[in-house]
């Protein structure tokens, strides 16, 4: 009997994780980050203090989304109105979630920025002798690709919905372009910023899934990249 409460317990939580994953799409992301980081681990030689740091890290997000998650239901469970302080529960926990990934993008630049900055360089430097009209390549090259894997999923139409998203793509494909072309950061930072900013929106409007979205984007960088570096 012990034995099956235990078992019921852990099948509990478990539980919990899959709704928390299956519902909540900020958790998609932080999992999708996850699991890319902790790939990305793999390839330097970390130190055990650094990869306790990245699993806690990475830990502290996920349970604060959880219950963050659990704080949400359980209001609207009680409060199945609007009440100002169920407002201010609900912002302080999404804030502490807000803190977290900040933490987290702090820790991962401490960890991985000096280890990947001679690999970037390197890489950035043999692209940008590229001719700047290649850029126009991308784009079309983008466009089409985008095209025939909607067509072969048969889901949305060519400017709305399906997989993947046309928008993600041509944006962050945009941003990639932009990015082997000019030497300003700051320039970087604000189109990789725009890029984002239209991939949420397509979410936000429930035009595509996160994963949708994400393989969009996968799909603009990966076809700007290779293209630089065949011409």
């Amino acid at each position: 009997m012990k034995i099956k409460k235990i078992t019921d317990s852990f099948n509990n939580a478990i539980e919990g994780i899959i709704y928390t994953v299956r519902t909540q799409r900020n958790m998609k992301i932080h999992f999708v980050i996850a699991i890319l980081v902790l790939l990305l681990s793999l390839f330097f030689d970390f130190s055990k203090s650094e990869i306790l740091i990245l699993f806690l890290t990475i830990t502290l997000v996920i349970v604060l989304e959880m219950i963050n998650t659990a704080i949400e239901a359980t209001i609207d469970v009680i409060a199945n109105y609007y009440h100002p302080l169920a407002k201010i529960a609900k912002n302080v926990a999404a804030g502490a979630v807000l803190i977290a990934a900040i933490n987290s993008v702090v820790v991962g630049y401490l960890l991985f920025f000096e280890r990947l900055k001679p690999i970037t360089l390197t890489v950035f430097m043999k692209i940008k002798q590229s001719d700047t009209t290649v850029v126009f390549i991308c784009l079309i090259l983008t466009t089409l690709i985008t095209i025939i894997i909607k067509a072969i999923y048969g889901e949305g139409t060519p400017l709305r919905g399906g997989m993947p998203s046309g928008h993600s793509a041509l944006a962050f494909g945009i941003a990639t372009s932009i990015s082997l072309v000019t030497n300003q950061f700051l320039i970087i930072t604000l189109c990789y910023f725009l890029a984002f900013l239209v991939a949420q929106s397509r979410v936000d409007a429930k035009i595509h899934s996160v994963f949708e979205v994400v393989v969009g984007a996968m799909i603009g960088i990966l076809v700007s990249i290779l293209i630089f570096k065949l011409f």
